[in-house]
């Protein structure tokens, strides 16, 4: 008898890529006692108290992962003194490991999130001049908000593809020929590109390399500086190794480290793919196109850190807080981690779409993105009757949070209108969001119930999302 014979089939199911070393109980809560909470919210599922959810905490992946035991561990090590503390030095050799950027040929600069490293980067962009644009393949909400504060156009090329019945793997690519065109038309107005990694505002689609490839060459054809929002470079990466074939072979780290090469600096929030609860950072190279026009911007950026943030060396982090994005990093480029935390993703929306949801297709690495026009089609309701809103707002009385990103969030006219469901890292089972997947389609099988959601306080504010008042009629 040959063992390895015996037991070579392949299962239908996998194991996770990781074990529960500690749990933490729900608070029991009558459905009551929610929908006076929500009530007291003003129907924002921002302003919801947390501790009323229950196994479905879907409205961001921002920061709001567990660590690892690796990562608790290397708290412990946690270095707090003011200047040059101990995780710092070991921050920057893993940045030159994980990203394959040589520290002496590039500027870091750390942030307590990514929202702070964006707002140093763009308001410092914001005084080269006016009438100045940023393309991207979609810009998210709070860096649309940095920019467009800073008194510069947020302009998104999203892929034609992105809402094809067809299920194209790279759907959160950048229209090429529309940012050619833009910077034949108006190349002294744009500092810089910005390409999101995956595509969050486009439904958490990935961007191909042959996508990054193509606007690098376009940015060198017309002396542009080339940059990436890194928030879920990993992830990315992972639709790179397993749809484009030339990277079938290639480890993550390889494709992580080719990717990087074609850029000339990025923001990253390393509360995703940093796996950290807290953190960000803006990394520019010595050689990016706009530092011959603007040599001042380095030592500037270097000043906003220290006034916001404080000493370069810890730039608003605490020394566990680094210490964990040290560990973070080095488990997000594996394989098994990425194949278990994407692969709970796709189980979530195979099961929404068999509960007949209408979702997002294919899926992406973080989300799976209810497409809130097609759950709708069939009622009288309109995209001024935000009935994102609405089916956010009654799912909180389920104990599921979940996040609108659209006709609200961003416009009646914005091109998608979604409601998101961002799972955690390493935090919730399958049955979990089995749960959340069976309010949902509840929810849909009554969508013709689902009321009006009429803000109250807060339609003309900035970021009205995160602070309206609404009620449901």
């Amino acid at each position: 008898m040959n063992p390895l014979k015996l037991v070579g089939f392949k299962t239908k199911h996998l194991p996770r890529a990781y074990v529960n070393s500690s749990v933490r109980f729900h608070h029991e809560f009558s459905t009551q006692e929610r929908l006076q909470a929500a009530k007291k919210a003003g129907w924002n599922v921002f302003q919801f108290p947390s501790e009323m959810l229950k196994g479905g905490d879907l409205l961001s992946d921002s920061g709001t992962g567990t660590l690892t035991a690796k990562q608790m561990a290397a708290m412990i090590l946690g270095d707090e003194a003011y200047g040059s503390n101990y995780g710092y030095f070991k921050l920057l050799k893993t940045f030159e490991d994980t990203f394959g950027i040589a520290n002496a040929d590039s500027e870091i600069y750390f942030f307590h999130q990514c929202r702070a490293a964006e707002h140093a980067l763009f308001t410092q962009i914001g005084g080269f001049g006016n009438s100045l644009k940023i393309p991207s393949n979609g810009h998210f909400d709070t860096t649309r908000a940095n920019i467009e504060n800073n008194k510069i156009k947020a302009i998104d090329f999203f892929s034609k593809k992105l809402h094809s019945p067809d299920h194209s793997t790279f759907k959160g690519n950048m229209d090429i020929d529309e940012l050619e065109k833009l910077l034949k038309s108006d190349l002294d107005n744009i500092p810089l590109v910005y390409i999101t990694i995956t595509n969050n505002s486009g439904g958490g689609q990935p961007v191909s390399m042959e996508n990054l490839q193509a606007v690098r060459k376009i940015c060198d054809k017309y002396h542009k500086t080339f940059f990436f929002d890194a928030c879920r470079f990993a992830e990315n990466a992972w639709f790179i190794k397993k749809y484009e074939p030339k990277y079938k072979n290639k480890l993550i780290t390889e494709i992580v480290t080719e990717a990087f090469k074609l850029c000339d600096g990025f923001t990253i929030s390393l509360k995703k793919d940093g796996l950290a609860n807290m953190g960000g950072a803006l990394l520019i190279k010595k050689s990016a196109p706009v530092l011959k026009k603007h040599p001042e911007l380095l030592n500037n950026l270097r000043d906003h850190q220290i006034l916001t943030e404080g000493h370069p060396t810890y730039g608003g982090l605490t020394g566990r807080d680094i210490m964990t994005i040290v560990e973070g990093l080095k488990t997000v480029i594996t394989e098994s981690y990425l194949d278990s935390r994407i692969g709970q993703v796709h189980e979530f929306g195979r099961y929404l779409k068999e509960r007949k949801v209408p979702v997002l297709e294919p899926f992406g690495g973080h989300a799976v993105y209810i497409d809130t026009d097609k759950f709708f089609a069939d009622t009288k309701l309109k995209r001024g009757d935000f009935a994102g809103i609405s089916l956010t707002a009654l799912l909180l009385l389920k104990g599921v949070r979940l996040c609108e990103l659209g006709a609200f969030a961003f416009g009646e006219d914005y091109p998608h209108n979604f409601v998101r469901c961002a799972i955690p890292r390493n935090k919730y089972e399958i049955q979990d969001l089995y749960y959340v997947a069976d309010c949902v389609a509840e929810m849909y099988q009554q969508r013709k119930k689902i009321p009006k959601a009429i803000p109250v306080f807060g339609r003309n504010l900035t970021l009205r999302h995160f602070k309206a008042r609404f009620e449901l009629k």
